[in-house]
Parts: structure tokens; C-alpha cells; sequence
């Protein structure tokens, strides 16, 4: 069945009671990890067909790149950068034919916990950014695998723009919008959302399985006028 999606399963019943300790502890110690030659070699190839004035967007996890391609199309003066782990994610076929595709785009295979430094590292500032129905890790013990608990977040923020994240865990939600208050003095809004053009396969199966959409919005750079989301 297609439309059979369920909400992630957890023993969790509201923001874990470890997030502010966790991104504290994130916030105030430098992430030491050497980044590896395969990710330095994919900044750069993401950055090489862009002209260096075009704003920049960020589909950051991007997956097979249905959002990459609609992000592209939305914005036709930006350049958007897909970027996913999985070469097998990102090698599948793509709803349009090569020569329909939109060009103020690339896909580049790299590991975000190195893509996120180099960019912040070497000064870059986003347009826009999102973060598209990552995996929760519901289980209780795997909140240091979400991205707003993880040693690399603190250099989220850093990249400016407009930062989108969406799920259908509210919780993930919640805690992502915590996480970024603490870190930036911001009050960051969440709630639900209709999705009448999915932007990823995910939200678009969430939806059609009757389930309700969260996002957390947060404009790090409020001096910047942008257009509306699609």
C-alpha cells in the first residue's frame, strides 16, 4: 500500500529532558573531527558551476533530489546545492528528463558533518537552507544522532538565511526549534503546515497517509526580504 506511512514510535512524550545540556555542551567546544578529502573534493565540485553572486540555497540531506529540482525550478536566479550521503539516493531516476533538468543546480555526494563546516569555514552565507524530513532517531537513547543534538549544529545557524526544517515528528520539530533559540536568541516559531505541492517523496506520502506536517521556520539574517517558500 502507498498511502501506509505511520509517525515514528517513541517512548519520548515531549522534548528530551538532555537537548539544552547536549547543545550547550555542543555550543561551547570547538568539533575537532578532521574533515575527509571525499567532502573537501564535494564543496568544492558544488561550488563550481555557481558564479559567486547568485544566492545560494541548501537542500541539506536531499535524498533522491525531488526537492532539489523543485527548489531549482522555484528559484531560477539561485543556485541550489542537493547534498546526500547515499550515491545510490542520488543516482535514482529523477522526474525529468537530463534535458529538462533544471542548470542552476548540482547534486554532490558528501557527509553533511563535514559539508555544514566547510561552508561555515570558508564564510559562505545561504539564501536559504532546509532541512527536509530527516530521520528522527525517536528512541531515546539516539538523541545525539539528531542533527539539532549532534556536535555539528552550531555551525548551522552559522550559514545565515532562511533555515527551514520540516518532519512528521512533532517533537523533532520542537526540540530543532529549541536548539536554535539557544544557540541564536531567537524565539523560533513551529506548527503544522498543508503541503499541496510536496516538496520531497516523504512529504508527499506523510500527507497522502492523513498525517499532519510540522515545520520550524527561522530568517537568520532579518534585514533579508525574500519571496515565500513553495
Amino acid at each position: 500500500m502507498y498511502a501506509n506511512s505511520k509517525i515514528p514510535e517513541s517512548a519520548q512524550p515531549g522534548v528530551h529532558e538532555q537537548l539544552k545540556a547536549q547543545v550547550a555542551k555542543h555550543a561551547s567546544c570547538t568539533f575537532r573531527k578532521p574533515c575527509l578529502d571525499y567532502n573537501k573534493a564535494a564543496f568544492e565540485a558544488s561550488l563550481a558551476g555557481w558564479d559567486g553572486h547568485a544566492p545560494l540555497i541548501l537542500d541539506a540531506g536531499c535524498g533522491v533530489g525531488h526537492s532539489t529540482i523543485q527548489l531549482a525550478r522555484a528559484f531560477p536566479d539561485h543556485w541550489v546545492i542537493g547534498v546526500d550521503q547515499s550515491e545510490d539516493r542520488l543516482s535514482r531516476k529523477k522526474p525529468y528528463p537530463d534535458a529538462l533538468m533544471p542548470r542552476n543546480m548540482v547534486f554532490v555526494r558528501a557527509d553533511l558533518v563535514d559539508y555544514w563546516r566547510l561552508m561555515a569555514e570558508a564564510g559562505i552565507r545561504l539564501a536559504r537552507h532546509y532541512i527536509l524530513y530527516p530521520n528522527p532517531w525517536p528512541k531515546i537513547g539516539h538523541l545525539g544522532r539528531r542533527w539539532h543534538a549532534h556536535p555539528v549544529f552550531p555551525y548551522v545557524p552559522q550559514l545565515g538565511g532562511r533555515l527551514e526544517c520540516r518532519s512528521n515528528w512533532n517533537i523533532y520539530v520542537e526540540e530543532f526549534a529549541l536548539a536554535l533559540g539557544w544557540l541564536t536568541g531567537r524565539t523560533v516559531e513551529t506548527g503544522s503546515f498543508e503541503a499541496p505541492s510536496p516538496l520531497t517523496p516523504f512529504e508527499r506520502k506523510y500527507r497522502d497517509s492523513g498525517q499532519t506536517l510540522y515545520r520550524c521556520v527561522v530568517e537568520l539574517d532579518p534585514q533579508t526580504n525574500l519571496e515565500e517558500t513553495p
